[in-house]
């Protein structure tokens, strides 16, 4: 079975302290890796973390702040540098393509790698390519910013004890055509779904993007005595990202983004928990598990 967890590479917002980076996730996911919002250092988090940077194969930009999407650059000539063989495809707001160009282009290399570009111009479906199925919508922070949602295909399940009854075994299962018995003797299990909010003010896209994800990692740059400057800034505090996590019937909630002010993160979860009980904190090269 393949690796399926989340790595967090770095949890900061836009200043790094000494124990948190420049905000970086990897998705590890069906023989595929997903990398969102790659910061400033997210190269050489890869090497703390001990996971080769090769295994990516879609990077999300959510917005173009430098917090966000300074890492895209050196990642990309990276994984030039070790001339991977499959293509990257890289998603963003369509908006921001002079900053994707910038970033991909910031240093003179001779491009080796397939970099296939999804620029996003409408909400709703991005791709469904049936390796995943990608969605974005806007989210509400001052420049286009886009939280993302990936849904992995459904799957057939068989029943061991039906295939029996129906005298069904080895190489019959995996030829079998006929869908009523094929409904007869298994099942189709939901596909996971994984949601990343960036920063944003509370809106109604945040629920969009989160409704009954299965590991939902989202933004709580502040705590709720500091929600003046949350609002001033466009931020979430830990009380509102709980609030989206509930209403939205997510089953885990993985808050991020934290502002450099706070050390002790066991508050957010203090804040948090009596609102949404599965909660959890980023800390810099922490795994969390993603199981079927």
């Amino acid at each position: 079975m393949s690796v399926r967890d989340l790595t967090i590479l770095g949890s900061s917002s836009q200043q790094p302290t000494r124990r948190r980076n420049h905000g970086a996730y990897l998705l590890r996911w069906n023989d595929e890796g997903l990398l969102f919002d790659p910061g400033e250092g997210t190269q050489r988090q890869f090497i703390f973390a001990n996971i080769a940077p090769p295994c990516v194969t879609r990077i999300f930009i959510s917005h173009f702040h430098g917090d966000h999407c300074l890492g895209l650059g050196s990642m990309l000539m990276r994984l030039n540098l070790d001339k991977v063989k499959h293509p990257i495809h890289c998603y963003y707001p369509a908006s921001g393509k002079v900053y994707f160009d910038r970033l991909r282009y910031s240093t003179s290399y001779h491009e080796v790698i397939e970099v296939i570009e999804h620029p996003v111009t409408e909400e709703g479906l991005v791709c469904d390519d049936g390796s995943f199925r990608i969605e974005a919508y806007k989210l509400k922070h001052g420049i286009d910013n886009l939280g993302w949602r990936v849904t992995e295909p459904h799957r057939r399940k068989f029943d061991a004890a039906q295939l029996k009854k129906a005298g069904i075994e080895g190489p019959a299962v995996r030829e079998l055509k006929d869908e009523v018995i094929l409904n007869q003797v298994s099942h189709f299990v939901p596909g996971k779904v994984f949601a990343y909010i960036s920063d944003t003010l509370p809106c109604e896209s945040t629920f969009r993007v989160a409704q009954d994800a299965d590991l939902l990692l989202c933004e709580s740059t502040y705590l709720d005595r500091h929600k003046d400057l949350a609002h001033e800034h466009d931020h979430l505090t830990a009380r509102q990202a709980a609030e989206i996590a509930a209403g939205a019937g997510v089953k885990q909630l993985i808050l991020t983004h934290f502002s450099a002010r706070y050390q002790d993160l066991e508050e957010f979860i203090s804040e948090a928990k009596p609102i949404f009980h599965n909660i959890d904190v980023a800390e810099d090269l922490k795994v969390f598990p993603f199981p079927r």
